[in-house]
């Protein structure tokens, strides 16, 4: 049974810090493409950060470059978003999801965790 799991959401202040964490499991995550999307109330769902399975190679939205790093414990099959200098646009329900297209094509979603910035 695939599964992940987010912690690590929480209300902090802007130029705050937070990181996010994604439990998986019934796979392994290394070997899956993994992101962080988030999706503010009354907008679509956006790529935040993404990690390839095949060189760890990161990629960000230019609206959190230089602040979020994504990265991941194969030994604890976990993926985390570090969050750093917090906006209050950066408010949004943050979901973990894991992409594999071959051999066959894999989604998967997390549950969402909220993360507030504000003062």
């Amino acid at each position: 049974q695939v599964q992940l799991v987010e912690s690590g959401g929480g209300l902090v202040q802007p130029g705050g810090s937070l990181r996010l964490s994604c439990a998986a499991s019934g796979f392994t995550v290394g070997t899956y493409n993994m992101r962080w999307y988030r999706q503010a109330p009354g907008k679509e769902r956006d790529l935040v950060a993404g990690i390839s399975s095949f060189d760890g190679i990161r990629n960000y939205a230019d609206s959190v470059k230089g602040r979020f790093t994504i990265s991941r414990d194969n030994a604890k099959n976990t993926v985390y978003l570090q969050m750093n200098s917090l906006k209050p646009e950066d408010t949004a329900v943050y979901y973990c999801n894991a992409n594999r297209v071959l051999p066959v094509w894999y989604n998967y979603w997390g549950q969402g965790t909220q993360v507030s910035v504000s003062s």
